[in-house]
């Protein structure tokens, strides 16, 4: 099995966030879409390759080592200056249609602990992207 590139990482473990419930929306599929557009982490990543990137990763889920392989796989992966950046964007997928789920809050659980961030840098993650999303009505 090949080593994840860091973007890779960041995909995946979006896409864990948002098939955690067995339910990926259009909306979180295409916040999927606007991190890896938009945000600076993803400037040198060749757009083209999201959609391959996502299937490779539900392909790994099935996978012997399952959810807990492709999360060492990552944590593996990710420098530590880019963990709390991949948390982000995977809060971003679970928080963009205004309910999190309890997969999906278990799921960002398991992935804190496997990068191993400390709660007060979880605790603004979630804050900035609630006061983000956040309407008028």
């Amino acid at each position: 099995m090949r080593s994840l590139t860091p973007h890779e990482a960041m995909i995946y473990l979006m896409v864990i966030t948002s098939a955690s419930d067995r339910d990926m929306t259009d909306v979180e599929l295409a916040r999927i879409g606007d991190v890896v557009r938009s945000w600076p982490a993803f400037v040198d990543f060749n757009q083209d390759r999201l959609i391959a990137v996502a299937q490779e990763c539900q392909k790994a889920l099935h996978d012997k080592g399952g959810l807990e392989g492709v999360l060492a796989r990552v944590a593996d992966t990710l420098p530590e200056r880019l963990r709390d950046t991949a948390y982000a964007a995977a809060f971003e997928v679970a928080a963009v249609d205004l309910e999190m789920r309890m997969e999906e809050v278990r799921v960002l659980q398991l992935i804190r602990l496997k990068l191993d961030l400390d709660t007060l840098t979880v605790a603004a993650i979630a804050r900035a992207a609630k006061a983000r999303l956040r309407t008028l009505t």
